[in-house]
C-alpha cells in the first residue's frame, strides 16, 4: 500500500513539474501571442494537463500565434502515439533510451499509474491555493507561485533546475544503509545537502574564490531552460557541461549536481561573503557557517516565510548536532554551555510565532548569546590544532561524513544517476578544499567514495560502478600504512547503532564497509539466483566482498592468516548458495508425476553441478583452490540424503530402481570426476574415504542384478535341456547345415543378455561375471549333452587277435583256445546307438558344435562393446584393484571353458567318424578281409571307391573349416586300419618280404587318395601322417634273418645288444615275424617268445 502511495505522490510530482514548466514558457514571452480556449479568460481557467507541450514548443520556435484549443486537441489526438521530436519529418520519432546500450529490461514494475479521465476545459479556480503538494488532488499554481518562480526563489526554481527529480527512478535502497545513527533534531538528506552546499562555498571562500553572481544571471534563464529540455537521458556517454571555466563554472556545475537552487546559492554566497566583514585576516572556512548565515540572511530576502522557517530550522539544527550532539570535543566542564546552548536554540525557532517586533527582538537577543556560547565551544583546540585555526562546527563524527556523503554524490551525472559526470576528477580535487573544514582524512575519504561508489551501484544497477568501488576499496590504506596521528583519530570514531541484539558499538570502518560486506554476503549466498546470467558481476562482488572482508578483519585485530579466513567464507558462500539451489530444485522436482522424483533431483543436482564448475568455481576458485571439491562434495551430500532412504528400501528391481539408480549413479560419478579433475585421480580413494559417503548404488544395485542374473541362467539351463531333447540332428537347410538346438539355445541367451543390458541401474564387473559364467556353464551342459550320445572308441574296434606264428605245432591246443577266444563284440543295444549315428548325422553335430564357437566369439564380442558403452567412464574407480582383478580375470577366461570343451569335441567327434567309418562301417572290407588270403588277391585297391563315396557324403555335409579336420580324422582312421591289417591281421594273414611291394603301392594310392591332386589334404600333411606305415611296411620287406637279428638286438637277446638298427620297436618287429610266413620266424617265435602256432 506504502509503494503505492508512493508512487502515485511522484506521478503528481512529474504532473507539478509539467504544469509549472507549461506556465512559464506561456507566461514569459516565449510565444508570440496565447489564444485562449472559448470560455477561457487566463491561464487559471485552463487545464494545463491536456495541453500538448510539443505543440507549444513548435509554436515558440516558429514565432508563430499559440491557439490552446489546438494545442489541447494535438494533446488528445497524439495521446495513443510515441512521443513526436517535431524536428524532421512526421514519421520520425524517438525512444526515451537507445535499444543496444541501455542493457538488461528494467528489474522492477513502473509504478502503477492512477485512473484518471481527462476532464473538459473548466475552470480550476475554486480549489484552494492552500492546498498541500501532498493532497492526491491535482493542484493548480498560484499568482504568488508564478512571482516566487520569476524572482528566483527557493521551491519553484528548484522544481525548474532540477530536472533531476523528474527523471530519476525511484529506485528501492532500503537494503544498504549507512550504519550510523539518526539524528536526534531530525535532520533530514535534503538538510544535509544544503548544508554540504554551504560546507563547500565556506571552504572555496578561505581561497578567496567565492565570487557573488550578478542578476544577470536571469537573463540566460530562457536559453538554459531550453538546453535542459532538450537533453536526454539516451545519450550515451554525458555530454561535456556547458558551464564558464574555471572555478566558477565548477561551482555552478556543484550547484546543480547538489540540487541548489539560483536564489539559495546566491544568498549563500551573500551571507558568507557578509559575514567576512569587520574580521579583517579570519579565513571564511574557520567561520561558524551555520551562525554567520543566522545573523547575515534575514527573512527579507525569502518569497515566503515557509521557506525562512525551514532554512531556519537547519541552520539551528545543524549548529545543536555539530556543537552539541556531535561535538569534536568533549564538553568536560562546559556541560552547561551546551545547555544553555539548546534553550538559545529552541528560542530561536519559538521567537517566529511571536508578534513580528517582538520576534526580532528576541531572535536578535539569541543570536548574540548563541555567539557568545557557540563561537568558544567551535575554536576549542582539537587534534593538535591552534585556538581559532579551524572551526570545529562540522567536522564532529559522524556530522562531518554524513555531510561529505552528500557532496560525493554530486559525481554523479544528473540525468543518468549510473554514470559518473565529466567534471568528477575537478569535483573531487574540489572537495578536497572541505577536508579541513569536515575533519576529513585520505582513509575516510577514500572510505566515503567507495560506499557512495557501492550504493550507487546498488540503487542504479550499474555495473562499471564495481570497478571503481574496487579500486577505492583498495587504496584504503592499511593500519601500518597509516600515520600514527590518523591511526589515533580512526581508532576514536565510535557509533552506537541499533542492532537485533540491542545497541552495538561499531568503528568508522565497520559503519561504512559492514552494510557492504552484508550486502555482498547476501547476494553471495545464493549466488544461484542472484546471478544466474552474469559471472562478470558476480566476480566483482566477490571481490569487494573479500576485499572489505580484509579491512574489516585488519580493523578489528582478528589474527587469523588471510588464506584460512578467505577460504572459510568462500566456503560458506558456496554452502549456503548450494543450498538455497538445492532446496528450489527438490520443490521443482517433488511436484512432477511422470518420472520418480529422486531421478529427476539426480539430474537438476547434475545440471546445478555442471553450472557451479564451468559458470562459479573459476571465480571462487581465485579465493579458494578448494571451492570445486566443496561445491561437488556438498551437492552429494545433499542428495545423498536425500537418496538414503530410498536406497535402504530397495530389495527387487523395480521401475522405481531402474529409473533411480541410474541417474544417481551418473550424478556420482560427476562429482567424483569433479574432484579428481581438482585434486588428482591419484588421491579421489583417499578423500572419498575421508569426506564422502558414496551411495553405493552398485554395491546395492549389483546385489539385486545378480539375484536376476541367477534366475535368467536357470532359465537358460531349463532351455537348453528342452533344446537338445528335441534336436533330431538334421540340417536346418541346404545353407544352414547345423541342428535346430544351437539356434534355438543361442536365442534364449541373447535374449537374456539383451535383458541384461537393458536394465540401467548400475552394475560392476561381478555381475558381467556372473552372466559370462553362466552363458559358459549353459553352453557345457550342451556340448555334454551332444558328447554324451557317443560310444567309446573301444565298442567300435574289434580286439586285438592273440599273436600266434606261422607253422603248425598241435601239441599246446588247449593253451591256444584260452588265449584267443576273445570276441568282446558290443551288445545289441550298443550297435544300435552306433547305427543310430550316421555319417551325415555325425557332420551336423560337428556343424552345430562349429556354429556354436564361431556364435560364441560373435556374442561375447557383442557383450564387450555394450558394457564398453554402459561403462565408458573407468579411468578412475573408488572400488580400488579389486574390481580391476575381477575385470582382467573376466576378459581372459569369459567363456573359456566352453571353447576348450567345443574344441575338444569336435576333435572327438572327428576321430569317433572316422573310426567308426574304417572299424565299424568297413569293418568286413578291411578289417577282417583286406590282404586275404593273400596280398596280391586282395588289395587296397577295391576300398577306394566306398571310401570316396564316404568322402562325398562327408563334404556335401560338413562346413568348409571343418572339412579337413574330418578328411585328416578318416585318413588317420584309414592309417590305423592298415597297421591293423598288417601287424595285428590275425592267424589268418601271412605276408612274405615280397608283399610289401604291394602294400607300398596300396600305400600310394590311400596317399594320392586323399590329396585328390590337390583338392584334398595337403600333401605335406598327409606324408607327415602315412609316415610311421611306410616305415613299417619297410620292415615287411626285410629278410627274415635279418628281422631276427634286429629284434634281438632291440630286445637285448644279442650279447652286443646296441638296439635296433632298422629303428624298429621290439612290439612292431616281433609283430612282422608273427605275420612271417617263415618256418625259421616260427621257430625263432617258439623259441624265445612261447607263441603258439597258428590254427590256420
Amino acid at each position: 500500500m506504502d509503494d503505492e502511495e508512493n508512487a502515485f505522490e511522484l506521478l503528481q510530482r512529474y504532473r507539478r513539474d509539467r504544469r509549472v514548466l507549461l506556465n512559464f514558457i506561456l507566461s514569459a514571452n516565449l510565444v508570440k501571442k496565447v489564444v485562449m480556449p472559448p470560455g477561457a479568460v487566463s491561464l487559471d481557467d485552463v487545464d494545463l494537463d491536456q495541453v500538448s507541450i510539443d505543440y507549444v514548443l513548435n509554436c515558440a520556435k516558429k514565432g508563430e500565434m499559440l491557439e490552446l484549443s489546438d494545442a489541447i486537441r494535438a494533446y488528445h489526438d497524439g495521446i495513443g502515439f510515441p512521443s513526436m521530436n517535431n524536428a524532421g519529418s512526421a514519421g520520425e520519432f524517438f525512444l526515451v533510451t537507445s535499444p543496444e546500450p541501455s542493457g538488461s529490461p528494467p528489474r522492477r514494475a513502473p509504478p502503477p499509474v492512477p485512473v484518471y479521465t481527462p476532464s473538459p476545459i473548466v475552470s480550476n479556480s475554486h480549489l484552494s491555493k492552500s492546498q498541500s503538494f501532498q493532497s492526491t488532488q491535482l493542484q493548480e499554481l498560484t499568482v504568488d507561485d508564478i512571482e516566487d518562480f520569476e524572482d528566483d526563489d527557493d521551491d519553484d526554481e528548484e522544481e525548474v533546475n532540477s530536472l533531476r527529480v523528474s527523471r530519476r527512478n525511484p529506485y528501492n535502497a532500503s537494503d544498504i544503509v549507512l550504519g550510523l545513527p539518526p539524528f536526534a533534531t531530525g535532520v533530514s538528506d535534503d538538510d544535509l545537502r544544503e548544508t554540504a552546499y554551504e560546507v563547500l562555498l565556506a571552504s572555496v571562500g578561505a581561497s578567496g574564490g567565492l565570487i557573488v553572481p550578478s542578476k544577470e544571471k536571469k537573463k540566460d534563464k530562457k536559453s538554459r531552460l531550453l538546453r535542459k529540455l532538450a537533453r536526454s537521458k539516451s545519450d550515451n556517454v554525458v555530454p561535456q557541461s556547458q558551464r564558464s571555466p574555471g572555478l566558477a563554472g565548477l561551482l555552478e556545475t556543484m550547484r546543480i549536481q547538489l540540487e541548489i537552487s539560483e536564489s539559495m546559492d546566491v544568498r549563500t554566497r551573500q551571507g558568507l561573503v557578509n559575514a567576512l566583514v569587520g574580521k579583517a585576516g579570519k579565513r571564511m572556512d574557520t567561520l561558524l557557517v551555520p551562525l554567520e548565515l543566522l545573523h547575515c540572511i534575514s527573512r527579507t530576502e525569502f518569497s515566503d516565510k515557509k521557506a525562512y522557517v525551514r532554512w531556519q530550522k537547519r541552520q539551528l539544527n545543524m549548529l545543536e548536532e555539530g556543537l552539541v550532539n556531535y561535538p569534536v570535543v568533549g564538553f568536560g566542564e562546559s556541560g552547561r554551555k551546551a545547555s544553555d546552548l539548546r534553550i538559545l536554540l529552541t528560542k530561536i525557532e519559538e521567537s517566529e510565532s511571536l508578534p513580528p517586533s517582538t520576534a526580532e527582538l528576541q531572535r536578535t537577543e539569541c543570536l548574540r548569546s548563541l555567539r557568545e556560547i557557540a563561537v568558544p565551544l567551535a575554536e576549542r583546540p582539537a587534534r593538535g590544532d591552534l585556538t581559532g585555526e579551524v572551526c570545529h562546527w562540522a567536522d564532529g563524527y559522524h556530522v562531518n561524513v554524513k555531510l561529505y556523503e552528500k557532496l560525493l554524490f554530486s559525481v554523479f551525472d544528473i540525468l543518468d544517476e549510473g554514470k559518473l559526470t565529466e567534471e568528477v576528477e575537478e569535483i573531487l580535487e574540489l572537495l578536497k578544499s572541505t577536508w579541513r573544514i569536515l575533519g576529513i582524512t585520505e582513509t575516510i575519504h577514500y572510505t566515503c567514495y567507495a560506499w557512495v561508489l557501492f550504493r550507487q551501484f546498488v540503487v542504479t544497477g550499474e555495473q562499471g560502478l564495481l570497478k571503481l568501488v574496487i579500486g577505492q576499496l583498495k587504496k584504503i590504506p592499511l593500519r601500518e600504512q597509516r600515520g600514527p596521528q590518523e591511526r589515533l583519530h580512526l581508532k576514536s570514531l565510535h557509533s552506537k547503532v541499533e542492532g537485533e541484539g540491542g545497541f552495538q558499538e561499531w568503528t568508522f570502518l565497520q559503519s561504512f564497509l559492514l552494510p557492504i560486506q552484508k550486502w555482498a554476503d547476501k547476494q553471495l549466498g545464493d549466488y544461484h539466483l542472484h546471478f544466474a546470467e552474469s559471472s562478470v558481476r558476480m566476480e566483482e562482488i566477490v571481490t569487494v566482498a573479500m576485499v572489505t572482508r580484509t579491512l574489516l578483519l585488519e580493523d578489528s585485530d582478528v589474527a587469523m592468516q588471510a588464506y584460512v579466513r578467505d577460504q572459510d567464507q568462500i566456503e560458506s558462500y558456496i554452502s549456503s548458495s548450494v543450498k538455497h539451489a538445492f532446496a528450489r530444485a527438490v520443490e521443482v522436482t517433488a511436484a512432477t508425476v511422470q518420472e520418480h522424483s529422486l531421478a529427476l533431483l539426480a539430474e537438476e543436482t547434475k545440471k546445478l553441478l555442471k553450472k557451479e564448475s564451468t559458470i562459479y568455481m573459476p571465480i571462487l576458485s581465485q579465493w579458494d583452490p578448494q571451492a570445486t571439491v566443496v561445491s561437488a562434495s556438498l551437492l552429494h551430500k545433499l542428495y545423498g540424503n536425500k537418496l538414503k532412504p530410498f536406497v535402504d528400501g530397495v530389495e527387487h528391481l523395480t521401475e522405481d530402481v531402474v529409473s533411480v539408480f541410474p541417474a544417481a549413479d551418473n550424478l556420482e560419478h560427476c562429482v567424483l570426476a569433479l574432484i579428481a579433475s581438482t585434486n588428482g585421480e591419484e588421491n579421489l580413494d583417499a578423500y572419498c574415504k575421508q569426506k564422502l559417503t558414496l551411495y553405493q548404488i552398485e554395491t546395492i544395485s549389483g546385489t539385486v542384478v545378480m539375484r536376476w542374473v541367477n534366475s535368467q541362467l536357470g532359465r537358460i539351463l531349463g532351455w537348453v535341456e528342452r533344446a537338445y531333447q528335441q534336436e533330431r540332428w538334421d540340417p536346418i537347410s541346404a545353407q544352414q547345415r547345423h541342428g535346430s538346438s544351437i539356434v534355438e539355445v543361442f536365442r534364449i541367451v541373447e535374449e537374456t543378455v539383451d535383458q541384461f543390458f537393458a536394465l540401467k541401474v548400475p552394475m560392476r564387473y561381478g555381475e558381467l561375471s556372473c552372466l559370462f559364467r553362466g552363458i559358459d556353464n549353459a553352453f557345457q551342459v550342451y556340448v555334454n549333452h551332444v558328447t554324451d550320445k557317443l560310444v567309446s572308441k573301444e565298442d567300435l574296434i574289434p580286439p586285438v587277435p592273440v599273436l600266434t606264428r606261422y607253422k603248425r605245432e598241435s601239441g599246446i591246443k588247449a593253451f591256444v583256445k584260452k588265449d584267443v577266444i576273445d570276441p568282446r563284440l558290443p551288445d545289441v543295444r550298443r550297435s544300435s546307438q552306433i547305427n543310430v549315428l550316421s555319417t551325415p548325422k555325425l557332420c551336423v553335430l560337428l556343424n552345430t558344435l562349429y556354429y556354436a564357437i564361431s556364435q560364441l566369439n560373435r556374442l561375447e564380442d557383442s557383450i564387450w562393446e555394450r558394457w564398453t558403452k554402459k561403462r565408458p567412464r573407468d579411468n578412475f574407480s573408488t572400488k580400488g584393484s579389486v574390481d580391476d582383478k575381477m575385470r582382467s580375470s573376466v576378459q581372459k577366461d569369459a567363456f573359456d571353458g566352453s571353447r576348450k570343451d567345443i574344441n575338444a569335441a569336435i576333435d572327438r567327434i572327428c576321430e569317433f567318424t572316422g573310426t567308426k567309418v574304417i572299424f565299424w562301417d568297413f569293418r568286413e572290407q578291411f578289417i577282417d578281409n583286406l590282404y586275404k588270403p593273400s596280398v596280391s588277391q586282395s588289395r587296397l585297391e577295391s576300398l577306394i571307391e566306398p571310401l570316396d563315396v564316404v568322402l562325398n557324403q562327408l563334404c556335401d555335409v560338413i562346413v568348409e573349416p571343418l572339412r579337413d579336420r574330418i578328411v585328416t580324422a578318416l585318413l588317420q582312421a584309414s592309417l590305423d586300419g592298415l597297421l591293423r591289417v598288417i601287424l595285428d591281421g590275425g592267424p589268418s594273414r601271412v605276408f612274405f618280404p615280397s608283399d610289401a611291394k604291394f602294400m607300398e603301392e596300396d600305400l600310394d594310392i590311400l596317399k594320392e587318395f586323399f590329396i585328390s591332386g590337390g583338392d584334398g589334404l595337403p600333401r605335406g600333411a598327409v606324408e607327415n601322417l602315412v609316415a610311421r606305415a611306410r616305415h613299417v611296411i619297410k620292415f615287411h620287406g626285410c629278410e627274415t634273418r635279418v628281422l631276427i637279428d634286429d629284434l634281438k638286438s632291440a630286445s637285448g637277446l644279442d650279447v652286443q645288444g646296441n638296439g635296433s638298427k632298422l629303428g624298429a620297436d621290439t612290439q612292431t618287429l616281433l609283430r612282422i615275424l608273427c605275420h612271417r610266413s617263415d618256418s625259421e620266424a616260427s621257430q625263432f617265435l617258439k623259441k624265445q617268445y612261447k607263441i603258439p602256432k597258428s590254427a590256420a
